[in-house]
């Protein structure tokens, strides 16, 4: 079901990214009444540079149902459970179905990529606890032909959000794609619907709950554009660098799934995995780098990423806009990430190592629990909710899709009035 119901909806949705979507998939499958707004478009994934260029180059703005799951790597690390606990929050039976639910698993030695392989071996030979990472991949699904889905899957092979908001629309759910929402209405101290825009008109929708889950750019830029001017303030938004060197006797298939294996060096507050990219992205980072001369040269490429945990910084501006200076600290712990990565890819025969520029992943903890929100996803607002990275109150540094899903079964479970374990 695609277009607006006539029934009035009884939850509002906004934003199809993990943590919406399993709230969509959740209170569907109980019967409830679900309207979804979604940003972007609901097109079929065809994997193709095109569609996920459209998207990926404005972040934030305009990702497809699905949200960023579209383009993970799939990798499912586990939840937080301690931190989570210090802030109120227990996502033990949660992290428990997901495993049930989901195909998590390490991958079978076959999809492990040449890449990988070679990583893997040199680190372990180093002393390195280097070891197979779980996914969210059906495996059974997964071809070698297949090229790794980085612009999204048109395979199934990656589990991603889409999945559950179509279990939601099988079940009666409604999605409106293309709908930005712009901010939430209110009567009195409760939220009673959302305003967004469609085609160039502004749209009222009106539900008893609205649940915001527009990532941790979006969200907080909705909230504050509602009146709760204190989200969007002291987030994370955790920075990486990539390590490149390049092999004379490897070559780097398309179908190389990054993020394989690796290891959490949590004391030093940074992690390494083997990352591989499609041509156009490996091309871009060498440049960037200004190392034009290794533009051509991803099938030969050994790249490890260094992701580091941050530290609560910065704003979200109104317009959705970053701005974070990267610390001291979080650039000593990529420094450090750098030479152990530069010896695993010496042992692994890699010449000509580089490093390339700062990115960073995962904005979160910009509508924190504690802060923006209770224990229960709960703003100031009667019937107001936030479910995705956002809530999240503290950073660690790694992938949250695993987490942000756990959270979307325990607010579902909150909002259906059914007691906690």
């Amino acid at each position: 079901m695609n277009k607006e119901s006539e029934t009035k909806p009884e939850f509002i949705i906004v934003g199809s990214g993990p943590g919406g979507a399993t709230v969509a998939k959740e209170l569907t499958l109980r019967k409830k009444k679900v309207l979804i707004l979604e940003w972007g478009d609901n097109n079929p994934l065809s994997g193709s540079f095109r569609y996920g260029a459209k998207t990926l180059l404005f972040p934030g703005k305009s990702l497809p149902t699905g949200g960023s799951t579209v383009y993970y790597y799939a990798t499912c690390f586990p939840v937080p459970l301690e931190m989570l606990k210090r802030h109120g929050i227990d996502l033990t039976r949660e992290a428990e179905e997901i495993r049930n639910e989901l195909p998590v698993a390490p991958l079978k030695d076959e999809m492990i990529g040449p890449m990988s392989k070679r990583i893997m071996e040199s680190a372990q030979d180093l002393g390195y606890n280097w070891r197979k990472l779980d996914k969210f991949m059906y495996q059974d699904r997964w071809n070698p032909d297949f090229p790794f889905g980085h612009f999204g899957d048109p395979y199934g092979v990656k589990w991603n959000a889409r999945m559950y908001i179509n279990q939601a629309l099988a079940q009666g759910g409604v999605l409106i794609e293309r709908a930005k929402v712009t901010k939430v209405i209110f009567e009195g101290n409760s939220a009673v619907g959302v305003e967004y825009r469609k085609k160039g008109k502004i749209v009222k929708a009106f539900a008893p709950t609205i649940i915001i889950s527009a990532g941790g750019i979006g969200s907080p830029a909705i909230l504050r554009a509602s009146g709760i001017k204190g989200a969007g303030y002291n987030f994370f938004f955790d920075p990486l660098i990539g390590v490149r060197g390049t092999v004379k006797d490897l070559e780097v298939p398309l179908s190389e799934i990054p993020m394989s294996c690796g290891i959490h060096l949590e004391d030093e507050g940074y992690m390494m995995t083997d990352m591989s990219h499609p041509f156009a992205t490996s091309a871009a980072l060498a440049a960037v780098a200004f190392r034009p001369d290794k533009i051509f040269s991803r099938a030969k490429t050994l790249q490890i990423m260094i992701k580091a945990k941050d530290e609560l910084g910065g704003r979200i501006t109104d317009s959705e806009g970053v701005r974070k200076i990267l610390d001291k600290k979080e650039k000593q712990k990529l420094h450090r990430g750098y030479e152990r990565a530069k010896k695993i890819l010496k042992n692994a025969g890699a010449k000509g190592i580089f490093k390339t520029g700062y990115l960073a992943s995962h904005p979160g903890g910009s509508a924190k629990v504690g802060d923006i929100v209770d224990s229960n996803l709960k703003t100031e607002y009667d019937n107001l909710y936030v479910c995705d990275c956002s809530v999240i109150p503290e950073a660690w540094g790694l992938p949250p899709t695993n987490t942000i899903i756990g959270l979307g079964k325990r607010l579902s479970r909150h909002l259906l009035g059914e007691k906690k374990d």
